[in-house]
């Protein structure tokens, strides 16, 4: 413990004090020596409770990452010291977290608990062995495991009412604006929003940015989401339409590359761009590699398409965790508190369930809810 700050014990004892039902969970972790669980996450402090835990009980972790611009090195640091092996930190070139990844399947797991799919889509293409069984917590990672011939059964707890209901509904948009609010030091008032995607996450940006004072417009490919957004007030248009007349657009669709550098240059000047989805991917951030950005303020980079100023907010990193504290810790609590519960399940029952995608069971986490 000395050697982290004052400063980082008392902010992981705050984080422990306002988690009541992740604390609860974790008071089941028992008898759970030796079990190899490859861990592939946002690292950011709220994480440690869980994981802390299974080392305590002898639990042995490989982590890495979901999204390097989510890192802390602190919180990678003090999993170390308490007994894991890490292969991660903040900005991690695509290079090393490609890397990452291959070291962390190597380590031929018997678990893997992770955001986004990548350890699972990799361990089934490098036709890996002795995976028991493994969670997925994200939409876009569940798309990835659906496509997969699977060779152990994968938990999804992405889909539980109670995460999509809160975490995906509620907390991703009211973080988002939370942060805009800080980092600009601007609200939406006067400001036209467009929104790309209206899943739970997109429902939630949308209803948080009129509160913040802003006129939404979204943009959704699919027809009944589209249709949807219509009935619950929203105009909605096609991209090419309201670019030039934006004021902030927001990706929130958990698909890669829906916004690219023409995108970009036909956005009015002043105009911010933020990306709420799981990953940096959802904005061509390499088509940029030749545009200088200024950093005008923290997690504001300034380019120029045209003469005029773009502000890609985070420089295209998932907003809120990147330049904000991510979920307030009480809902937070509800998340993280889920995601143990599947863990005890993963690793009590994993090596009894089908060979399949399967929901996570509702005895496995709804005790910890009350």
């Amino acid at each position: 413990m000395s050697d982290f700050s004052n400063e980082f014990i008392q902010q992981l004892n705050w984080v422990r004090s306002q988690m009541p039902r992740t604390q609860k969970a974790v008071r089941q972790f028992s008898a759970l020596p030796n079990a190899r669980i490859a861990v592939c996450t946002h690292l950011d402090i709220k994480m440690i409770p869980v994981f802390e835990s299974l080392l305590e009980q002898g639990c042995q972790l490989f982590i890495t990452t979901c999204d390097p611009n989510t890192v802390r090195d602190d919180v990678v640091s003090y999993l170390v010291s308490k007994g894991a092996e890490a292969d991660a930190w903040k900005g991690m070139p695509e290079k090393a977290w490609r890397e990452s990844l291959a070291n962390a399947v190597a380590w031929q797991p018997d678990f893997i608990c992770e955001f986004g799919g990548e350890l699972i889509s990799l361990y089934h293409q490098q036709q890996g062995e002795g995976l028991i069984a493994a969670m997925e917590g994200t939409g876009s990672g569940v798309v990835k495991v659906r496509q997969l011939d699977l060779k152990a059964p994968v938990l999804n707890w992405d889909d539980l009412d109670a995460k999509e209901g809160l975490h995906n509904r509620h907390m991703v948009g009211l973080t988002a604006w939370q942060a805009f609010c800080q980092r600009t030091h601007l609200t939406l008032h006067e400001k036209r929003v467009t929104l790309l995607g209206y899943g739970l996450v997109g429902q939630g940006v949308a209803a948080a940015a009129k509160a913040y004072g802003g006129s939404v417009t979204v943009v959704e490919r699919d027809p009944a989401r589209k249709l949807m957004a219509a009935y619950d007030g929203w105009n909605t248009a096609e991209l090419s339409e309201v670019l030039p007349h934006t004021d902030v657009l927001v990706t929130a669709t958990g698909a890669k590359g829906v916004i690219s550098r023409e995108h970009l240059c036909q956005l009015k000047a002043g105009a911010f761009v933020l990306n709420v989805g799981h990953g940096a991917g959802e904005i061509k951030i390499d088509e940029l590699k030749d545009d200088v950005a200024n950093e005008v303020m923290p997690h504001i980079f300034a380019y120029q398409f045209d003469g005029k100023p773009v502000y890609l907010l985070a420089n295209g990193a998932m907003f809120n965790l990147t330049a904000g504290f991510g979920d307030s810790l009480n809902a937070f609590d509800v998340t993280l508190s889920i995601m143990a519960g599947g863990l005890h399940y993963l690793l009590t029952q994993g090596h009894e369930l089908p060979v399949s995608l399967q929901l996570l069971p509702d005895a496995a986490w709804k005790p910890y809810l009350a």
